[in-house]
């Protein structure tokens, strides 16, 4: 396959076929992400990208799955990512899942027929960073979107019918009250938006990128495991949609957990109070063990 960059996707993507379709990411000025700031973002032509599934359709034979890279494949004019999924379920026949990370700006750009169109089509994942629910933060990290617009865009992708995965940072107002207001939004949005899946990562910062330098500064305090416990906590405890699954196993985690929401509910409480109690460093992810 033939890729520009380093490549990212969402875990759960690991074995899927990577489809390099924009190159970087449409927003690309948040504070907190390092991911694209080497790339000047772009789309690659439809005639480069149908040539990389006939080379996939060569190396693989057949796929499942396939992700869509690079930042924000949905930015993409809307009658090009039909064609894209198209070529893609018609060129392998085991195919089952498309998915793709989302910009709530360019997820707003799209009309309801146009998100339900693509879904139709196949796209059928779509991974949006929520990161909170809190207004203040949302400018704060230059996410470009207010709360309401945020819990727009999941929402015309969850009536859509398209599968959503929102991404919420813990440890992403620092050390101070605002944990506890960012945590209380972010189940409030949550709430809201009742995407299936609830991803939480732990703000690690990057270096390059605006908060690294922050912190550098002394102008942003980064939170310790237990303190990012806390906030999980009570984000927990303010969760009330059924049937979320909550995967919080991602690599910049201290407390590796998942469950389903609201069955798994005191048997996760039970495991972060476990911790907190025994304030057991042990019993945490190592920081030589974290990354993103």
């Amino acid at each position: 396959m033939r890729y520009e960059g380093n490549i990212f996707r969402p875990f759960s993507e690991a074995n899927s076929f990577l489809l390099q379709c924009t190159i970087g990411c449409s927003h690309n000025r948040c504070t907190f992400c390092g991911m694209y700031k080497d790339k000047k973002y772009r789309v690659r032509s439809l005639d480069e990208i149908k040539t990389d599934i006939g080379m996939a359709k060569q190396y693989h034979g057949d796929v499942e799955k396939v992700f869509l890279c690079d930042g924000d494949a949905i930015a993409m004019e809307t009658d090009i990512i039909l064609q894209i999924l198209q070529e893609l379920y018609s060129t392998f026949p085991s195919l089952r899942h498309v998915g793709s990370y989302v910009g709530p700006q360019s997820t707003l750009e799209k009309s309801m027929t146009e998100l339900t169109e693509l879904r139709s089509a196949g796209l059928t994942k779509a991974y949006l960073g929520v990161e909170t629910g809190d207004d203040k933060l949302l400018k704060d990290i230059k996410k470009g979107v207010s709360a309401q617009e945020m819990l727009q865009a999941g929402r015309n992708l969850v009536d859509a019918g398209i599968n959503l995965s929102s991404m919420v940072l813990l440890g992403l107002a620092g050390k101070g009250k605002r944990s506890y207001e960012h945590a209380i939004a972010t189940a409030a949005i949550t709430n809201e938006m009742q995407p299936q899946y609830l991803a939480a990562l732990t703000v690690t910062p990057v270096p390059g990128t605006v908060l690294y330098n922050q912190v550098k500064r002394g102008e942003f305090e980064v939170m310790d495991a237990f303190e990012t416990l806390e906030e999980m906590k009570v984000l927990f405890e303010n969760l009330t949609i059924d049937n979320l699954r909550f995967v919080g196993i991602h690599a910049s985690n201290y407390l590796p957990i998942n469950g389903t929401l609201q069955k798994d509910k005191e048997q996760m409480l039970s495991t972060i109070n476990t911790v907190l109690e025994k304030r057991d460093k042990s019993m945490l992810r190592g920081e030589h063990t974290r990354g993103l």
